[in-house]
């Protein structure tokens, strides 16, 4: 939840957003630019800052957070530090990625829906394809790909994020 301040500020940036979209004509179909430009700005949609949209755009809260849910690029939570994409496609499938995906939660103390850790270390997604298919199972931790991967490789390389070990 946000504190006081928080949400006063965040309501403030909505309303310093919302002038750049005013022209939008029905003004309702700026409402996924300045979601994104809060979210820009503010790392993630806090919900003091979805209330505002609403208002302003004269839109029910239950039609924007439907947008926020639907659309992937939408986030409700602040992110980690580092984020960890792990690769759900087919060749990774078959070799494993959902036990790994699995893992990787476990080793961060996570339940589902959690996706970032009480550190705030690590967010954890899972995506279609990351387009390495011949290094399956394949994890990307920021912009750095690890393939071939097993629970044992992947307690190491989780190491070296958290400090206490070399990444392969």
């Amino acid at each position: 939840m946000d504190s006081p301040s928080e949400a006063t500020s965040q309501k403030e940036l909505v309303d310093k957003i919302y002038p750049h979209f005013r022209d939008y004509h029905p003004v309702q179909s700026a409402l996924i630019p300045i979601l994104q430009e809060v979210q820009a700005e503010v790392g993630y949609l806090p919900t003091s800052a979805l209330t505002r949209v609403s208002e302003l755009l004269e839109l029910p809260l239950s039609h924007v957070y439907g947008v926020v849910t639907f659309y992937h690029q939408f986030r409700l939570r602040p992110k980690g530090r580092h984020m960890i994409t792990i690769c759900r496609g087919t060749a990774c499938h078959v070799q494993g990625s959902l036990d790994l995906f699995n893992f990787i939660n476990q080793e961060l103390g996570m339940a589902l829906p959690q996706d970032t850790s009480g550190d705030g270390l690590f967010t954890v997604q899972q995506v279609r394809c990351l387009g390495a298919c011949g290094l399956a199972p394949v994890v990307k931790i920021d912009e750095m790909a690890y393939g071939r991967l097993d629970c044992a490789k992947m307690r190491r390389i989780l190491r070296t994020f958290k400090g206490g070990g070399e990444a392969e």
